[in-house]
């Protein structure tokens, strides 16, 4: 049988996307390649300065986008986030792409409970929110939708150099990735993840501060440009996964081990 002519489209046109942690790194990557497919674009983040910036920048590139301040730790504007996103945008959204993330850099007997509390909201309890209620409202719309759950080779590999919660949340969200593809799979909305590894961020940047440069240990000895998961990305939110859910692909540059 031949696949219809849309299966392999990365035309966007007329979808809501809304990006978390979109003010810098791959978040602000992502929401740069949505809105050129053309999504309009909801960008959400703590600083609004920069969210207003990568807003400006996707405005002059001939895109859509509104800049959605929005700190994950808060519970109930998390909630609100998707409606505020629709109200601007005039459509509901139908691509999410869960991206906000800290790091905790601390051993665990020395991380203070305000800490723990912002890596767990951050890093899992609020993208958890933002899926479900994402999922709900398109689930009462009876609309499709894919949700993008950005976790980390942390996930899977922990070597104890100090991020022991970053890579507890993480494996979370791989696994939230996962039950809730079954779950919402008879509703259409595939749930899928990128597990990313060392990639140009200033995440990662503060981490070779503290560290050095870990890429002298990678096979190519080098990091991950975030226009490297641009790929990724447009299969996991367009034709060409239909029938991919519960999957989250690694894209590590072979940088360690299996």
């Amino acid at each position: 049988m031949i696949a219809p002519p849309n299966a392999v489209s990365t035309d966007l046109s007329g979808q809501v996307a809304l990006v978390t942690g979109a003010t810098s790194g791959l978040g602000r990557r992502f929401a740069q390649v949505l809105a050129r497919c053309g999504a309009r674009v909801a960008l959400a983040g703590r600083r609004v300065e920069r969210l207003d910036q990568v807003a400006k920048e996707i405005r002059e590139a001939g895109g859509t986008a509104l800049p959605l301040p929005l700190d994950m730790c808060d519970a109930e504007a998390v909630k609100a986030a998707a409606a505020t996103a629709e109200e601007g945008l005039d459509a509901p959204v139908s691509i999410l792409v869960n991206n906000a993330g800290i790091p905790d850099a601390q051993r665990a007997h020395k991380m203070s409970l305000e800490l723990i509390d912002a890596v767990f909201d951050t890093n899992l309890r609020g993208p958890y929110i933002l899926a479900c209620e994402v999922a709900r409202r398109l689930i009462e719309l009876e609309r499709p939708g894919r949700i993008v759950n950005i976790s980390s080779v942390g996930a899977y590999h922990y070597t104890g150099g100090g991020a022991a919660l970053y890579s507890i949340t993480k494996a979370g969200i791989s696994r939230m990735t996962e039950v809730l593809a079954v779950e919402w799979a008879r509703f259409h909305i595939n749930v899928n993840g990128i597990a990313p590894g060392g990639f140009a961020s200033e995440m990662m940047d503060g981490m070779m501060e503290r560290v050095g440069d870990i890429t002298q240990q990678f096979p190519r000895k080098r990091l991950g440009q975030p226009e490297q998961l641009d790929g990724t990305l447009l299969y996991l939110v367009s034709p060409s996964s239909e029938c991919v859910t519960g999957t989250v692909v690694t894209v590590d540059d072979g940088q360690g081990g299996r």
